[in-house]
């Protein structure tokens, strides 16, 4: 056993090259578990940079200079942004307070609907089951109710941390995009000699990242912009709130649009009942999931690495576990350096026996 481990570790780490991106991930993951709230500001500029890198670029392509190009894109995205937290946060908000108002008739109203199921399914359903689960869904929402008047708490107390993110996180995209390339030589000059497998995985995931971040970006926003005119459509009660939650959804694959389904059900059929409106809304709620799983992933993912729905699954409880948001948010991304990593080592392992054999 010991002489497989050993032969092991020298097939694996006779490359130096091997032995440096083993150290630099393990830097890495270390400085991200044990500083991730400190670096959290660095992490969401980063993420911006890379949305923002794409429209800079064009416009240095058209013959506008890095400073010139960085100045027009990030005034752009300040007004936009400013402009969303002026029209969308207060209505998001009002109909947040509402919703969680209204939810204990929702509740009761659905508990009136769930009672007529086992006389029209007696042999599936009886009356305990619909008490239990209703039992464990007032507990449920008891607990979120909580868990969001402490956040909410915790928000007051840290509103001035808040506004220097928000000063501070612009002026750390802005440096990025203006400075990039001083900035990648000095992580370049940082970096050791030995570095062959870390270009090889660093070349894939910077376009794997880019692509990732900038496909979710105009995911999130053609799927909460649709699901609002589909809602708007059937005149839905929190159309706006439902609307965002759904294109937040797709944050988090798989998962999150099984949760949202939950809160737009509910609306729909407190406010029609189990009549026609209802199962109109579901339906065209549904086809928008349809579209997004189906047309709108592979338009914008096309040049993503394939990954199978387990090891994406795998990878957002994994990542969100460890990280939080932003393990669930670079779950594709993360999975996607595993698997560059293995190929990069596998490419590395197929070398040092064709050398061997030579």
């Amino acid at each position: 056993m010991f002489q497989y481990i050993q032969q092991w570790y020298r097939n694996k780490f006779s490359d130096p090259n091997a032995v440096t991106l083993f150290l630099l991930l393990v830097v890495s993951v270390l400085l991200i578990v044990f500083f991730g709230g400190i670096l959290a500001p660095i992490l969401a500029a980063i993420a911006l940079a890379y949305l923002l890198d794409w429209p800079v670029n064009r416009l240095i392509d058209a013959g506008v200079g890095r400073l010139p190009a960085t100045i027009i894109v990030m005034s752009f995205t300040v007004c936009i942004a400013t402009l969303c937290l002026l029209t969308l946060v207060p209505v998001v908000w009002q109909q947040s307070t509402t919703l969680i108002r209204e939810m204990p008739d929702m509740l009761a109203n659905l508990q009136v609907w769930l009672h007529k199921l086992p006389e029209l399914f007696p042999s599936v359903i009886d009356e305990a089951q619909i008490t239990e689960l209703m039992q464990t869904v007032k507990r449920r929402v008891v607990g979120l109710g909580e868990q969001l008047l402490t956040s909410s708490l915790t928000s007051l107390v840290n509103v001035m941390a808040m506004l220097v993110y928000l000063i501070v996180v612009p002026l750390l995209v802005f440096f990025m995009l203006k400075d990039r390339d001083v900035l990648l030589a000095h992580v370049s000059r940082v970096l050791p000699t030995n570095r062959r497998l870390i270009t090889q995985v660093g070349q894939e995931m910077n376009l794997q990242i880019m692509n990732y971040i900038r496909g979710k970006a105009i995911e999130v926003i053609v799927v909460a912009v649709t699901s609002f005119a589909v809602f708007f459509a059937f005149d839905l009660r929190y159309t706006t709130l439902l609307s965002i939650l759904v294109g937040l959804s797709v944050l988090i694959p798989y998962i999150g649009a099984v949760v949202v389904t939950i809160p737009v059900a509910l609306v729909a059929l407190f406010q029609f009942g189990a009549t026609g409106p209802f199962v109109y809304v579901m339906i065209g709620y549904l086809i928008i999931q349809a579209l997004d799983g189906n047309v709108l992933v592979p338009l914008l993912f096309s040049e993503a690495v394939s990954l199978n729905p387990v090891y994406i699954i795998a990878a957002v409880l994994v990542f969100g576990g460890i990280w939080g948001f932003w393990g669930v948010f670079f779950a594709i991304p993360l999975a996607s350096l595993v698997k560059a990593v293995i190929t990069a080592w596998s490419s590395r392992d197929a070398l040092f026996q064709h050398d061997e054999v030579q």
